[in-house]
């Protein structure tokens, strides 16, 4: 059975910073590319970023510069150093692996940017 589980949200005020993680088991996390949304109350889900299993990153414009995805293949974990937060951040922030026709999503991780 395939999980992925986010943790490192939290509360941080802006201009700070936050790493997310995304831990996963049941999969051959290597070949597949992941990825990490958000929803923010009242809006659609969104993408952030993916990262390929080559490594080939991408990131929507509202992050560029600010957020970095990475991934290490020998932990089977992927991650998002968020940086420069701004409270228009604030979301919960999900976790996705794909490859081909399959998808798995994580239960998803608070970011809450606040002073």
């Amino acid at each position: 059975q395939v999980q992925l589980v986010e943790s490192g949200g939290g509360l941080v005020q802006p201009g700070g910073s936050l790493r997310l993680s995304c831990a996963s088991s049941g999969m051959l996390f290597s070949i597949y590319a992941m990825g990490w949304y958000r929803q923010a109350p009242g809006k659609q889900r969104e993408l952030v970023a993916t990262i390929t299993s080559d490594g080939n990153t991408n990131y929507a414009d509202s992050v560029k510069g600010r957020f970095t995805i990475s991934r290490d293949n020998a932990k089977n974990t992927a991650y998002l150093q968020m940086n420069s937060l701004k409270s228009e951040d604030t979301a919960v922030y999900y976790c996705n692996a794909g490859r081909r026709r399959a998808e798995y999503w994580g239960q998803g991780t608070q970011v809450t940017v606040s002073s």
